[in-house]
């Protein structure tokens, strides 16, 4: 039997905790498992251009230490459709292939990618002032509204800079976070100590002249080719860390900057202490993610345990 769990049933057994806690081992252990005790995996994204107004992304195989599971997910990415990214996530038994459940991928997809960048954004940002930072967001959308609230659960901050294209969804976004809305990227990144980038923007938003020393962004929407938010200028002014080196300069912001591979650190090396991450409060410092299969696995495989724990979701046998 196969567990569907539908949009409304990730929503009520996901945890932000439980989730950022999976993801933070995730970073530290991804990429040490070996195929039948050889080489460790490399999980492989695959994205190729439709002759309609999208994009097709698989990502495979998700898999991680510890667990006897593995995910392939199938998304399509269509720009001027609501929701954009719609598709599925499979989590199959390693043991021996089941299909253990289906799961949609956009809920999936948001809350990986938002509270990884949550996680990010609060291991390289420099400590909190006193009376708390200021938070700005560029792009009020799906993946923002988790990062967000991932954050708040790290950190504490005094006020909230939000800019979108679009400016009822800002100030529906800012109803429901607070803050204010601001009416450009670089109002959002004159105004913020922290900035969160999550559009789909294919030229910059900004520069090294927008920002100031001691700055943290994180930079969410440059994870397919020809998508970028921030110019090469900004992202060689200081610490730049990644989430996989060779994809981000296959498909992510090195390659839109043309950087290659040496130019950033890895997540996983900071947390592994392999790196020491940010060395002075002056320093700026930028988290590029592309997204990674085992990313998927991680918040999957926390979900099938709790909505098997709660009995929630609908069990259907492919097989009949």
């Amino acid at each position: 039997m196969t567990l569907v769990l539908s949009r409304g049933d990730l929503l009520a057994v996901l945890d932000p905790e439980a989730c950022v806690a999976s993801l933070r081992e995730g970073f530290r252990r991804a990429g040490t498992v070996g195929a039948r005790g050889g080489a460790p995996v490399d999980g492989l994204r695959i994205r190729t251009d439709l002759p309609f107004p999208g994009t097709a992304t698989a990502l495979i195989p998700g898999v991680l230490p510890g667990i006897e599971a593995y995910t392939v997910k199938v998304n399509a990415k269509f720009p001027g459709a609501r929701p954009a990214l719609r598709g599925v996530v499979c989590l199959h038994s390693g043991q021996d292939g089941e299909l253990l459940a289906l799961m949609d991928s956009a809920t999936v997809t948001a809350w990986r990618t938002g509270l990884a960048a949550a996680l990010g954004t609060h291991l390289l940002a420099p400590a909190d002032p006193a009376g708390g930072a200021v938070l700005g967001v560029i792009g009020a959308g799906a993946q923002a509204e988790i990062a967000v609230g991932g954050l708040r659960r790290l950190r504490r901050f005094r006020d909230l800079a939000v800019h979108d294209i679009d400016p009822a969804r800002a100030a529906d976004f800012t109803s429901r976070h607070g803050g204010r809305t601001v009416a450009s990227a670089a109002r959002v990144a004159a105004a913020a100590d922290i900035v969160v980038l999550a559009t789909w923007s294919r030229a910059p938003l900004l520069r090294a002249a927008d920002t100031r020393p001691g700055q943290h962004l994180t930079t969410l929407g440059a994870d397919e080719p020809g998508k970028q938010e921030l110019a090469a200028d900004l992202l060689e002014t200081g610490l730049l860390v990644v989430d996989d080196r060779d994809l981000a300069a296959d498909m992510g912001a090195l390659a839109a900057a043309g950087l290659p591979p040496a130019a950033a650190v890895t997540l996983g090396e900071i947390l592994r202490g392999d790196h020491p991450g940010r060395t002075h409060a002056a320093e700026r410092s930028v988290y590029a993610p592309v997204g990674l299969p085992w990313q998927d696995l991680a918040i999957a495989w926390t979900a099938y345990q709790r909505a098997r724990q709660l009995g929630v979701g609908t069990r259907v046998d492919l097989l009949s």
